[in-house]
């Protein structure tokens, strides 16, 4: 049991501290940005977050409400 244990922890180190080099050993680390949002790529093609399009789909006005404000009546 503890034959496999040891490694296992030693293992499970090395692969935590290999993920966090930038994080842990650069003066501003920080992991990368993850949102679709913030990657150029997507941008570029135009592509927001859900969260941003809600937003974006909240502010919009429905056809029904610019009829219904408008003197067609």
């Amino acid at each position: 049991m503890l034959s496999i244990l040891i490694p296992g922890i030693i293992i499970l180190f090395i692969a935590i501290l290999l993920m966090g080099v930038r994080v842990f050993f650069t003066k501003d680390g920080k992991f990368p940005s993850l949102h679709i949002g913030d990657s150029i790529a997507m941008q570029e093609r135009g592509i927001h977050c859900a969260t941003s399009q809600d937003a974006e789909m909240s502010k919009r006005e429905s056809p029904i409400e610019k009829f219904l404000k408008s003197d067609n009546l």
